[in-house]
């Protein structure tokens, strides 16, 4: 499963994907002192289809995931994702919403989240995420994409 974790770094080190609208201006990630919070949203065909299965994922045009992961910086040192407790929402224009849940991807090293999600053409998501590591005080990011289902 190491394969699904370069993918996802490589997916949230990019800033601009062919199928969801991220704009240059919206970064990735949001800091909270000595903690970096990352954040990308990517189509689920993105994934291969046998990583896909082994998480149980379901792929289709008209889904997406939101990956999130913490790491703290000690020392110049940064850690790979950190266990947390992760969750959320998304937002339509309307206000509709749906309930995030996000499965625990633990490749040893790294712990990072994923939650799937179902979407409509060119619509526009507003994501509320919280994360809480340990004792610290819950970390709370949003952000918005514009997505697009693969054609």
């Amino acid at each position: 499963m190491k394969y699904l974790w370069a993918s996802l770094l490589l997916l949230l080190s990019t800033s601009v994907l062919a199928q969801i609208d991220q704009p240059k201006e919206i970064t990735t990630s949001k800091q909270f002192g000595a903690y970096t919070l990352h954040y990308n949203v990517f189509n689920s065909t993105d994934i291969p289809a046998k990583v896909a299965q082994a998480y149980k994922l379901v792929r289709g045009k008209d889904r997406a995931l939101v990956n999130i992961s913490l790491t703290k910086t000690d020392h110049g040192a940064t850690s790979l994702g950190l266990p947390a407790k992760v969750s959320g929402k998304t937002r339509n224009l309307m206000q509709q919403s749906q309930t995030l849940k996000f499965i625990e991807v633990n490749e040893g090293t790294a712990v990072y989240y994923l939650a799937p999600f179902v979407f409509n053409n060119e619509e526009v998501l507003h994501f509320d995420i919280q994360v809480q590591y340990g004792d610290e005080r819950p970390f709370a990011v949003t952000f918005s994409r514009t997505l697009y289902t693969d054609r």
